[in-house]
Parts: C-alpha cells; structure tokens; sequence
C-alpha cells in the first residue's frame, strides 16, 4: 500500500498527460464513470453532472456503504466510490431551462462530453450530438449505450449482464453440464468504460490536427463481442459452439486449476516445452510419449485424459510447493487467492494498488481504494479528489467556469436547479 494518505484537495491543479483537458461526465451506472476515472486519473478535470438530491444510481447500490466516524452507513456504495475517484460533481437539473443554459455554460469550456442515456433522451433536451456540434464543433462526444446507436434492439435499456448474456459470454462461463454463470464483477461496463478511453483519445488527437470533434458510439454489445477473440473465431473456424468446461482452456492443456492436498492452484504448461520441462520434474517423462500427450494438438483433444494424469500427481503435494517449486523452473503456477488474500498479496502490495484517501464522510479514518494499474515514467498517475459526494463542487465549478456569484447559486438552489 502507498505509504501517505492521499489528501482531497479542491483547488488542486490536475497534472499528468491530459491535464488542461476538461471532460464532461453526464453519465449514471457503470460503464461511462470507469472511463472518466481513467481519464481522471491521467490528469483530465471530470465535472461530473448529477441530478439534484438523486445523484448517480449507483450511489445506492449496496451495501456494503462507506461507513463514518461512529461505524453507520453514509451515502456512499462500494460500487461507486469504486469509479468516483478523480472527479468533482456539480448536481443541475438539466431537465429545465435554466438548467440546461447553464449545462450549456459548461460544455462550451469542456473539450468531452460523455454520456450513456438512453438513446433518443437528450435529444429531446436539445443536447445532443448533432444539435451541440453546430453550436460546438470541436467537442468530442462520447455515447455509450447498450446496443447502440442504430439497430433493431437501440431503444432497449441494456446493462452489463445482458451483454453478458446476449453477447455469448455467460454461455461458456461454468462447470460442463452445470447451469451458466456470470462473471460477477461487470466486465463488460470496464471494458466498455476502457474503450471509451481509447476512443476519446484518438478523438483528441484527430482534434489537435484537424480542430474537428466527433461522435463516439460504443455499446456494450459491442464490446462483449469484440472481446469474445479466440472463442468467437474459434467458431468461425470449425463450427463448434463452445462450451462450458470450468477454468480449463479451449485451446491449451494443461491450462487449469488443479486441487492440490490442501487447496487448488492454477497451472499451465503453455508450449511442448513446459509440458516436458513439468514431466520430467514430477518424474513421469513416460507421458511424453504416451499417445495423446505428445503435443499440444494432441492434449487438447484428449484433454481429459491429460488432466487426470496431471490431477493425479498435483494431489500429493501441498499449494506452496506447487507454487514455490514449478517457479523456480518458470512454469505458470499460482495458488487461487480469495479477495482479501489477493488484495494483500505481496506483489500486489508492493506495486501500490492499495491507496487510501481521505473522504468527508469518513471523518478521520481514510477510505481504501483500489489504485489505478497505469505506471507513466514521466506523467505518473495522481490523486487528486476522492469519490465526491453529491454536489459536493457545485459552488466552486459555478464561480469556477461561469463567474456565478454566491447569490447567484443560492437563487439557483432554492429554485431546484442545483
């Protein structure tokens, strides 16, 4: 974990790679504020937009909630405070006039404007991509939807697990001749979230070349199925629709977990080479020439013959000495670590991954937070706010980017704007 609590701070100038890009954030559930969060965490100012006394829906999701000083719930979910760092929220009610000038106010001095409505509901409010791009050209307009755009399923509300499901994936994740599962952390909403980043990046370099914005069209859908890879292809090729077969790997064995005399682990031997380089450690080489374990073709297609062999010496020693022994020969072996173990791993420890910040809910005691993944030698990551609370900035963005005055903003608040 990084030795030194991270302070919220307002008035802290972002740094890092996009500083001096101000983005947008109208977005609500999951996908949309995972990406603003990366870009947040590259130095981007996130101006999270939030209705007034609702806020994001996933503020609710829980619990667990951020717990305070005396040990209660506050406001705050796990899920959100998960994709809130690195963002200031002003709360407006664009639904109304007023509201939506003052909406307007702040698109005109952000570079991105990310959204996931549905489609068709903020055109009905005049802020969609066609209507903002005559008034703002080179704003980069980041739509994210479950199905998209266009196509027959477009007016449809989608979520993470029915991409999950619609998209092939839930399908092929479980036990052979169990019920399917999901992936129970939202995959498709990161994944989605992180492709939004890559589009809105290569929108801002198009930007920077040409002074031309664009419109992003990204659906969860669409994500899921890009990212099906070898298994989508695996199909094309043969025909066969893939199945359900636990943590074992349609092309590769052995590649899977194994239950050793005290737990399970993880092991692959990836190549014909390792597959050796482990018979031979285990004092079988017999196998390497035993029909159906020559090669990997071979393995793959007598899988459960290859996986009763390995299972069968794997059951007589314990995790740690899979994991220590089979590193030593660099083989691929890990012990299946529950949450908490993962998240007090050594390695994981020792790359920072853990972050505590401070929250005004949480009083004196720091909340935990997962730390971003990315390491830039020279433009490190930074952190700067903590999850906001609703409408915690609305005052300071007001006075920030439209000179509003301090009897300005109460007139807004007492007429339910903010």
């Amino acid at each position: 974990m990084q030795d030194a609590t991270q302070k919220e701070n307002s008035a802290a100038t972002p740094t890092g790679p996009l500083s001096g890009i101000r983005v947008l954030d109208l977005s609500r559930i999951l996908a949309a504020p995972a990406c603003t969060q990366i870009l947040g965490d590259l130095g981007a100012d996130i101006i999270k937009v939030e209705r007034p006394m609702i806020g994001d829906d996933i503020r609710k999701w829980g619990p667990p909630f951020l717990k305070d000083e005396e040990g209660n719930d506050t406001t705050e979910s796990g899920y959100y405070l998960s994709t809130g760092r690195n963002k200031r929220s002003i709360s407006i009610d664009f639904s109304k006039a007023e509201g939506r000038e003052i909406l307007l106010g702040l698109i005109a001095q952000c570079d991105v404007l990310v959204e996931n409505y549905k489609v068709g509901s903020l055109k009905k409010l005049g802020l969609d991509y066609d209507t903002l791009r005559d008034l703002f050209p080179g704003i980069i307009y980041c739509s994210i939807t479950g199905y998209g755009q266009d196509g027959p399923y477009s007016a449809r509300p989608g979520y993470d697990m029915v991409a999950q499901a619609l998209g092939g994936l839930i399908s092929i994740i479980g036990e052979e001749g169990r019920p399917p599962a999901k992936v129970p952390i939202a995959v498709d909403d990161i994944m989605t979230g992180m492709y939004a980043c890559i589009g809105i990046l290569s929108a801002l370099r198009h930007r920077d070349q040409t002074g031309i914005g664009q419109q992003i069209d990204l659906a969860l859908l669409d994500v899921q199925i890009a990212w099906l890879y070898n298994q989508g292809v695996n199909y094309f090729l043969d025909g066969e629709i893939p199945k359900r077969m636990g943590t074992g790997h349609p092309n590769i064995v052995p590649y899977q977990i194994f239950e050793a005399s005290d737990g399970y682990i993880l092991l692959g031997a990836v190549n014909n080479d390792q597959f050796a380089k482990l018979c031979n450690f285990v004092g079988r080489p017999d196998l390497l020439e035993r029909n159906g374990f020559k090669n990997n073709k071979e393995r793959v297609r007598n899988r459960a013959v290859v996986n009763a062999a390995v299972s069968e010496f794997i059951a007589t020693q314990t995790v740690n000495y899979w994991v220590e022994e089979l590193s030593k020969i660099k083989l691929t072996c890990s012990k299946v670590n529950n949450i908490a173990e993962a998240l007090s791993d050594p390695q994981v420890l020792s790359r920072g991954m853990h972050i505590k910040m401070e929250h005004p809910l949480a009083g004196a005691k720091p909340v935990d937070l997962i730390a971003s993944p990315l390491n830039l030698s020279e433009t490190p990551v930074n952190y700067r706010h903590a999850p906001p609370t609703l409408g915690q900035h609305t005052d300071d963005i007001l006075a920030e980017f439209l000179d509003f005055d301090e009897n300005r903003i109460a007139e807004l608040r007492n007429a339910g704007i903010l």
